[in-house]
């Protein structure tokens, strides 16, 4: 064959349905599939083995369903030049085709110099959006429209089939240790693959989700109340579209039932639907302002912690023996799943901030490497959401034995991640340092005195938020980054949208 060919890259859209590049690419003509392992992108400080098993699963099943169609998934290992030089050469690239993507730092720098070299070569390479973000806005005014407006075109079907190439290559995913990721495991770890997707989302939609609304703030609770599409959506075997137009039909039909519980379930639906915007409004962040990542947002806050975490206090952050047992076994589930609901998200992260006064870039990057479902625009954003670096939040600083009395009252929670304090009575499961006979259990004492601790965090913040200077930056940041809506979805899946700029909430994707 001597024409030049187009390649579909896939990337952090695991999917054969609703991929719009791979039906562009496929109606011109010969295409490869191709999949790029980068070792460099998986040497990366917030990469980790569980995620890579995740990715790994899915794309053995897109494999399958790319067979299907005439043409196998095409993996190939190396730096992303590298390999797609190597095609040029071998037989033209006539294309390039992939879904836009807002990931870390590195992928950021790859696709730049990728540009670069496609522009050397002549080579046009066609970028789709793929969420509800948009590049290279002005400003976030009608932000939320154009959400719904993208959210409700139809869903892309599958190209009929792929003109097969002569050559394939053999399907080869290299292992997590063939990758030199570190030893991770996480037995609980939810399965790849757009099969699993589906159902979680059918399940979610029709059985699981009646209290999701009340449910899941707990992880006494949210292990089944929430979604679990979350990695879904991060690796991309599920589109946001899908996500977004099963619901509006969910709460299409609920709106016509007389079922005892239709009432509850749509309530449910409606807070699930809201989260959706919040998926992207934070992904935006990051589009916009990619250096949020490594920096404060608002610069006054920079120098405010050391520039490096206290090796102990660390340490014990990330293994769970703070001596605050919620917020030991919130960290011991994250662990073992990979998973735990987003109000525990934030108050690990705000204990390891304002309590253990830890740098937010290094407690953040243990967390990105323990979510199978790290996506990157959401998580940093959060992260300093919940530090206090963002100029235009409230500083939460969630009290960790108030949290524990307010989701896991009798401690059922606390007793499975961290059994060592099975005996401990009810009325001190939450402060056993409190119990006569503490020293008898093999669990460590309180880190830190966690209302002396907030004392000083508090304080520390809001004599940075004090100075002369502090509100001018912070209304800029309002401007480019701050939510412009409040919305209530309907149950056709439009939305009556009020254009004014607000704080964010402390709310995102409890998928």
């Amino acid at each position: 064959m001597t024409d030049p060919i187009h390649i579909l890259w896939f990337k952090r859209d695991l999917r054969v349905v609703d991929h719009r590049p791979l039906a562009a690419s496929a109606a011109q003509g010969h295409v490869l599939p191709l999949y790029i392992v980068e070792p460099e992108l998986w040497a990366q400080p917030d990469a980790s083995a569980r995620q890579w098993e995740f990715v790994a699963e899915c794309l053995h099943e897109l494999n399958d369903a790319l067979s299907v169609l005439g043409k196998p998934l095409s993996v190939l290992i190396g730096e992303a030049i590298e390999v797609l030089e190597h095609l040029r050469q071998m037989h033209g690239i006539a294309g390039l085709w992939s879904h836009e993507e807002t990931g870390n730092g590195w992928t950021y720098k790859r696709d730049l110099a990728v540009k670069e070299w496609a522009k050397q070569h002549g080579i046009i390479w066609h970028e789709m959006r793929q969420t509800g973000v948009q590049r290279r806005i002005a400003s976030r005014d009608g932000w939320a429209k154009a959400w719904d407006k993208d959210m409700a075109q139809p869903v892309t079907s599958a190209p009929a089939e792929l003109f097969s190439l002569s050559d394939n290559h053999p399907l080869y995913i290299p292992t997590a240790a063939a990758l030199g990721l570190a030893h991770d495991p996480c037995p609980f770890r939810q399965v790849g693959g757009r099969a699993v997707a589906l159902r979680t989302l059918d399940s979610f939609l029709h059985q699981r989700g009646r209290k999701y609304r009340f449910q899941i703030s707990s992880p006494v609770t949210a292990f089944d109340a929430c979604s679990r599409l979350s990695p879904h959506l991060t690796w991309g075997t599920l589109s946001m579209r899908e996500v977004a137009q099963a619901s509006w039909n969910r709460m299409r039909h609920l709106k016509q039932s007389d079922t005892p519980d239709s009432k509850s379930w749509h309530g449910s639906m409606v807070s699930f639907s809201g989260r959706q915007h919040w998926h992207c409004h934070f992904m935006q962040k990051l589009e916009d302002e990619p250096r949020i990542e490594f920096e404060n947002m608002h610069r006054a806050y920079d120098g405010l912690r050391p520039d490096v975490a206290v090796p102990e206090r660390l340490e014990a952050w990330s293994a769970g023996n703070t001596g605050y047992p919620f917020v030991d076994a919130c960290m011991r589930a994250l662990n073992q799943h990979g998973w735990i609901n987003f109000r525990m998200r934030a108050m690990l992260m705000s204990f390891a901030s304002y309590h253990l006064w830890l740098p937010w870039r290094e407690s953040g990057l243990h967390l990105a490497r323990k979510f199978v479902d790290y996506e990157p625009g959401i998580h940093w954003s959060q992260v300093q959401m919940q530090s206090g670096t963002t100029g235009i939040n409230t500083a939460r600083i969630y009290n960790p034995i108030k949290q524990g009395y307010d989701h896991d009252e009798r401690g059922i929670f606390i007793r499975k991640y961290v059994p060592e304090l099975a005996s401990i009575p009810d009325a001190f499961i939450h402060e056993p340092w409190l119990w006569l006979a503490a020293d008898k259990v093999d669990y460590p004492p309180p880190i830190v005195d966690c209302a002396t601790a907030a004392k000083a965090a508090r304080e520390a913040i809001y004599q940075v938020r004090h100075r002369p200077d502090h509100q001018a930056t912070a209304q800029q940041i309002v401007r480019k980054h701050a939510s412009r809506k409040s919305t209530k979805p309907t149950t056709s899946g439009k939305q009556r949208t009020k254009q004014t700029p607000a704080n964010d909430k402390q709310l995102t994707m409890d998928f």
